[in-house]
């Protein structure tokens, strides 16, 4: 049985997305192939960050004992972890909404091919504020569908005429759900709006993170 690297497990409210405010466990994996400019987690993805080694059955087993029915598989990069399809399944198979948080470099075929209706994916398209936009795997936009979730975090009015650009060169409205969020310190939410009102763009929800206004910006395990 597979051993998964699990730098945090906890209860809270979802931050962002189409579940923000709703209790979710997060099962947060150390690691990850990107190294963005403004990540919030970098801790996670150092070489002598402290895990703990869980396997399917014991992850299954604490996501259970909760109670809470959301579960948001995080990192890092979560979709590195070697047999992490074994993760999603297990969680699946038992009636749980798996949320997959990932960077947009992975390719998701395999995922989908799971063919579970209740994992979907909250993919980041990341913009050139994070200094990895080279990385993105454009292929994702061929697989993902109505429930799942492309996150655009800008930092500047560049990034943002980015976003309206790959929004319409890859049909993504109407077909997942499309968000907004500033860079945490970077950016005025104020920008972000008068740009969408600029533009006209219906279907896309401008988000900040919850976590962030709730606790303080760099409060681990919420």
């Amino acid at each position: 049985m597979s051993k998964y690297e699990v730098v945090e497990k906890f209860v809270s409210i979802n931050g962002e997305g189409t579940k923000a405010g709703q209790l979710a466990v997060f099962i947060r994996f150390k690691g990850c192939n990107l190294k963005c400019k403004y990540c919030d987690t970098k801790w996670a993805n150092e070489q002598d960050t402290l895990y703990q080694p869980m396997t399917e059955e014991e992850i299954l087993d604490y996501v259970l004992s909760t109670g809470v029915k959301n579960v948001t598989l995080t990192g890092g990069e979560p979709l590195l972890r070697d047999d992490i399809e074994k993760v999603i399944t297990a969680l699946a198979e038992n009636n749980l909404n798996v949320e997959i948080e990932t960077n947009g470099s992975i390719f998701l075929d395999k995922i989908r091919k799971l063919h579970k209706e209740n994992v979907t994916f909250t993919m980041d398209y990341k913009l050139s504020c994070s200094g990895m936009e080279q990385s993105m795997n454009l292929g994702n936009f061929d697989i993902l569908n109505s429930n799942d979730t492309v996150k655009f975090v800008v930092g500047s009015r560049e990034d943002l005429i980015k976003t309206k650009q790959i929004m319409e060169k890859y049909n993504l409205y109407g077909k997942c759900n499309l968000y907004i969020s500033p860079v945490f310190g970077m950016i005025e939410p104020e920008e972000i709006v008068d740009f969408m009102k600029e533009n006209v763009m219906n279907d896309v929800n401008m988000q900040i993170q919850l976590h962030k206004i709730i606790w303080s910006p760099d409060k681990k395990g919420v």
